[in-house]
């Protein structure tokens, strides 16, 4: 029983330092005004909650979905 709790500690925690290394590499500089993908304008409510963003959320959803 104790291995399993451990596979599980280990798992956990390895999620954990994946989701601090992806905050700890966000851009942080000035959003793009035009998303790099579509083209189209970037919402200002989108630059101003993820700053560096260089896409809309339509296409930032695609590309999530593309990385997993």
């Amino acid at each position: 029983m104790a291995d399993v709790i451990d596979m599980a500690n280990d798992v956990a925690e390895e999620n954990l330092r994946a989701a601090i290394a992806r905050q700890a590499y966000r851009p942080t500089g000035p959003s793009a005004l035009w998303c790099e993908d579509c083209e189209e304008v970037i919402p200002e409510a989108r630059r101003m909650a993820a700053p560096g963003c260089e896409c809309c959320t339509s296409c930032q959803e695609i590309r999530e979905i593309r990385r997993k």
